[in-house]
């Protein structure tokens, strides 16, 4: 079931990204920040109650943990995606989204150092192929140490300590309610939203001044963005309530391999012999990860 969530994940993502990344060039990297959240909660309250009557309620009282942990996700993802679009911009794209990348070990590091979430050795091989193949196909260029240290690599590796993070306290939140994990899940993925729906908005409010400044940036664009993103934080916060979030975000750099097939076959480009082996790479390690998850 946690592959499947996170296969549909990683899909919707992909989609969403493009779609954000649009936006934030129509209209800047907060509206399409916000975006995400604001325009996304409301298809994810619709799941939300569809989950609590049919599949079971929540069974007690949400603990201050909860709270804790879902707030510090919620702003936390909110770092994460503010840094990546900022990424976009830089013209250090390849070093940065190499550090990005990194998200899953980073995962697994802070989950063994927080949680003693430990992963069996076979999970740890395909973690590290994930990164080897990411790292082979974003290098492009030979890139000195001292480009690692400049914006684009800062803001890449930033983004990803701020995504390994949220994965790891929307687990914790998750985790702290009782009831089925599709509701809990639901539930928490409405918390984070919430939060940063209302963090976001009073701030582009305040900084346009008007309460309505969300509503008048391309409304079909931002449903879109929406959309895709309440689909791909299902699977997400759905996977992670159900296995380590190391070995969900390891799998979930599937959809690089997505992007290479329409980079091929869409927009008749050529794919390198790096790209190529990096695929090669990201593919084995998930083949590992989902071995490791039935071993």
């Amino acid at each position: 079931m946690w592959i499947f969530s996170t296969l549909i994940a990683a899909w919707f993502q992909s989609m969403r990204t493009a779609y954000q990344n649009s936006l934030s060039k129509e209209f800047g990297t907060l509206h399409a920040t916000l975006a995400r959240s604001l325009f996304g909660l409301p298809f994810v309250v619709i799941y939300g109650v569809f989950c609590w009557l049919f599949l079971g309620p929540i069974q007690s009282a949400p603990s201050m943990y909860f709270y804790l942990a879902a707030f510090i996700g919620a702003i936390a993802q909110v770092a994460a995606t503010y840094l990546m679009l900022n990424l976009f911009k830089t013209e250090s794209f390849a070093s940065g989204t190499l550090f990005a990348k990194t998200e899953a070990i980073m995962t697994a590091l802070l989950g063994l150092l927080l949680f003693a979430s430990a992963l069996s050795t076979i999970a740890w091989i395909g973690v590290f192929l994930g990164v080897v193949g990411i790292i082979i196909l974003s290098v492009k260029t030979k890139i000195a140490i001292s480009s690692f240290f400049q914006t684009g690599p800062l803001f890449g590796l930033s983004s990803g300590f701020c995504f390994a993070i949220t994965s790891l306290a929307v687990t914790y939140a998750s985790h702290e309610l009782e009831g089925n994990l599709a509701t809990r899940a639901a539930l928490t993925l409405i918390l984070v939203l919430s939060i940063q729906s209302l963090l976001l908005w009073s701030v582009q409010s305040y900084l346009e001044k008007s309460v309505f400044s969300p509503f008048t940036k391309n409304i079909q664009l931002s449903n879109k963005v929406g959309f895709f993103s309440a689909i791909g934080s299902i699977g997400w916060f759905t996977a992670f309530s159900l296995a380590n979030p190391a070995l969900v975000k390891t799998l979930g750099q599937i959809e690089v391999i997505g992007t290479l097939y329409y980079s091929k076959y869409r927009f008749s480009e050529t794919i390198s012999t790096r790209e190529w082996i990096g695929g090669g790479f990201i593919l084995t390690s998930v083949a590992i990860v989902a071995f490791a998850s039935f071993y």
